[in-house]
């Protein structure tokens, strides 16, 4: 008597678009070799494969990953095929509430690297052994970054990228603690730039709006660098990044209030430089940047003269706080 076809699934991840690693058609290939060898290769050529590329392990929030799980609440999959482990998560509640959702519903999960099928309760074991270890790895990984934002912020270093309107980076040499010459960047203003991040600030310190704001740019002809017209998106970057308040005592009691994790002394708040923080945005590849809670920050006095009073910055926070209260 023929065995009844079995529906498979076949998840790949990758979280970055690079050539380094397993890439999503490699994962692919593979599961499919698998599900051929223990099943059919009529079933691993009907196997729905769902990919999600640039997208990391940290949590479930990837597109393919949903419409994988809606598809399997909709139609019968026997079960679902990865590569390896952590492509699915490596956050231990995820997989644990994922494996016992997938369990109830009759649905296994095979790994093909690790070699753990759920269909059995020591595949089961080794697989959330497997997944504890996993996520340990990430959270080791996130706090050498961290540690390494430390070292870098006692610098007041510029680390890169594009810089913020009214500055330009610039290289200098610094001596390191054992003695040994390093060359690192450094923002300097550019006068124009600067005056125009100045008439932001007191434009909305005047009327209390991004719209007037805007208005008021354009009826200007005032461009960004790209040479387009300021949105209120823009206009409200330039007014909630740090790095133009100048540190000072208003400065230094707005950021320990805000339970940032500060990399300076108070005596460093001289009233000359500006903010530097790091670890301050969250980046995505395809996605806007997003922007960390303020306890995530890590933040220093810069190297770079401030353009804002400190008073200033902080009353502008408040009234853009007030505004999406209202």
């Amino acid at each position: 008597m023929k065995q009844e076809s079995r529906q498979f699934a076949i998840y790949s991840r990758k979280s970055r678009f690079t050539g380094k690693g397993e890439s999503i058609d490699n994962q692919v290939e593979l599961c499919r070799r698998y599900i051929a060898a223990h099943g059919s290769r009529e079933e691993a050529e009907a196997a729905l494969v769902y990919e999600d590329e640039g997208f990391s392990g940290g949590n479930l929030e990837r597109p393919q990953f949903q419409r994988m799980m809606r598809d399997s609440r909709e139609r019968t999959i026997d079960a679902i095929v990865v590569y390896r482990l952590d492509r699915i998560s490596r956050n231990i509640g995820d997989f644990a509430g994922l494996i016992e959702d997938l369990g109830e519903r009759n649905i296994g999960f095979i790994s093909i690297r690790e070699q753990f099928d759920t269909a059995s309760p020591m595949g089961r074991a080794m697989m959330y052994i497997a997944s504890v270890f996993s996520q340990l790895e990430r959270e080791t990984i996130a706090e050498r970054i961290r540690d390494n934002m430390h070292e870098l912020s006692r610098t007041g270093r510029w680390l890169g990228g594009t810089t913020p309107l009214g500055y330009a980076s610039e290289s200098l040499s610094y001596e390191t603690a054992d003695g040994r010459t390093r060359r690192a960047c450094r923002l300097k203003p550019v006068p124009e730039e600067a005056a125009l991040v100045r008439q932001i600030y007191e434009k909305f310190l005047e009327t209390g709006s991004l719209a007037a704001v805007g208005a008021c740019l354009r009826q200007q002809g005032r461009l960004t660098r790209k040479g387009r017209p300021f949105t209120r998106f823009a206009i409200r970057a330039i007014l909630t990044n740090p790095v133009y308040m100048t540190a000072d005592a208003a400065a230094f009691s707005y950021l320990t209030s805000r339970r940032m994790d500060l990399s300076a002394e108070r005596t460093d708040f001289d009233g000359q430089h500006g903010i530097m923080a790091y670890n301050r945005t969250l980046q995505r590849p395809g996605k806007t940047h997003q922007i960390r809670p303020m306890e995530e920050w890590i933040v220093t006095v810069g190297g770079h003269p401030g353009l804002i009073a400190g008073r200033q910055w902080v009353r502008v926070q408040k009234m853009l706080e007030d505004n999406r209260k209202r």
